[in-house]
């Protein structure tokens, strides 16, 4: 149980930190802001959001479960 749940927790991890990688740096972005001097692209806020929840969630099931347990 204890190997399902580092594996997990891992492949978890990593699905989040691509998620939020692509989110901020290769796709396309969600929107523009004007303003008078400039225009910016904003990045899509809630992929990157989802992405860090994920990453961080897959990190603490793999820490946890590769923690070993005072008997």
């Amino acid at each position: 149980m204890r190997v399902i749940g580092i594996t997990l927790g891992l492949l978890v991890a990593a699905l989040g930190g691509v998620i939020a990688y692509r989110a901020l740096f290769i796709e396309p972005r969600a929107g523009l802001l004007l303003t008078n001097e400039s225009v910016r692209e904003v990045p899509n806020t809630l992929r990157v959001a989802t992405g860090l929840i994920l990453f961080v969630i897959g990190a603490c099931v793999a820490f946890f479960a590769a923690r070993r347990k005072p008997m």
